[in-house]
């Protein structure tokens, strides 16, 4: 499960427990944990919603 990261105020985040990309719709974060935990390496197609450290 994904779980929501706390922003201090800002818009939620949501992280990938297994590798940690955050993502600002919960959506994307659970189809990245899904592919994650079942391939063990990351989707380009998935990670390209992640958002940018700067942003977070």
């Amino acid at each position: 499960m994904v779980q929501p990261q706390p922003q201090g105020g800002k818009e939620q985040i949501y992280q990938c427990k297994e590798c940690g990309f955050k993502y600002q719709e919960k959506a994307w974060a659970e189809k990245c944990q899904a592919w994650c935990s079942e391939h063990k390496s990351c989707n380009l197609e998935i990670i390209q919603h992640a958002v940018q450290a700067e942003e977070v």
